[in-house]
C-alpha cells in the first residue's frame, strides 16, 4: 500500500511543474501524480501547504476555489488566463494529461 508521504510527494511534484498560464484540474493533478480518484485530497493538500502555485488548480468545470475565487482569478488572470463571466476559467484553457 502507498503512504501518504509519497502521495504528498507525487503532488507536489505535479502541482510544482505547472508554468504560469497553465491550468489543470484537481483530478488531472491526481491522475499524473499517479492516484487517480484522488481530487479531494489533492485540494486537502494544497490547501495546507505553502509555497505552492494553488491557484493554477481548479475544478474539473474550471469553477474556482471557493472562498478564494477572487484572489485565484486575480492570480490566473495577471498569467494570461481568462476567467469567463461565470467566474470559471474556460475549459478550453485546462490542460489534460495524456493518462
Amino acid at each position: 500500500m502507498t503512504g501518504k508521504p509519497d502521495f504528498e510527494i507525487a503532488v507536489v511534484d505535479v502541482v510544482r511543474a505547472l508554468r504560469p498560464g497553465e491550468v489543470t484540474s484537481y483530478g488531472e493533478v491526481a491522475a499524473e501524480a499517479g492516484f487517480p480518484g484522488a481530487a479531494r485530497a489533492v485540494g486537502n493538500l494544497l490547501r495546507r501547504s505553502t509555497g505552492l502555485p494553488w491557484w493554477r488548480v481548479v475544478a474539473s468545470d474550471g469553477r474556482l476555489v471557493p472562498g478564494t475565487a477572487h484572489e485565484q482569478a486575480r492570480r490566473l488572470e495577471a498569467e494570461g488566463v481568462p476567467i469567463g463571466p461565470s467566474g470559471k476559467v474556460a475549459a478550453s484553457a485546462l490542460r489534460k494529461t495524456s493518462r
